[in-house]
């Protein structure tokens, strides 16, 4: 990691596990584009909107819902409950918050080096 400063994941804000979640998020579904197909980089963005919109994170929720413990549900709950501030553009209210929780749960897996888990559900909701 950048930085040599600790940091607990357990007492990060929901809304900043999902503001690092967001990102990896991001970075696996690149990942795994740029592994598909050699394409152009227009076309790998077009692709990638169709699996980190909040609807996208809805389905992949529902994907891996049976198989998180109850400690990943705890933190995807804090994460769906947190107070935004922010209304949805293309998405329903639900939606957006269903994906503001699975942001934070991916955010809290990284942070905590959880990187086995987060390949594994990955694999998932990527359908590998």
């Amino acid at each position: 990691m950048m930085s040599e400063k600790e940091i607990n994941p357990k007492q990060l804000s929901p809304l900043n596990l999902a503001f690092i979640g967001d990102c990896i998020y991001e970075l696996y579904v690149r990942e795994y584009l740029v592994y598909e197909a050699n394409r152009p980089v227009n076309d790998l963005h077009k692709e990638s909107v169709r699996f980190v919109s909040a609807k996208a994170q809805t389905n992949a929720y529902e994907k891996i819902k049976p198989l998180l413990t109850e400690e990943e549900e705890s933190v995807f709950k804090r994460g769906r409950n947190a107070k935004t501030g922010h209304s949805p553009k293309s998405a329903s209210v639900g939606e957006y918050h269903t994906a503001t929780g699975m942001e934070a749960l991916i955010g809290w897996l990284y942070l905590t080096g959880n990187e086995k888990r987060l390949d594994t559900l990955f694999k998932i909701i990527l359908d590998k």
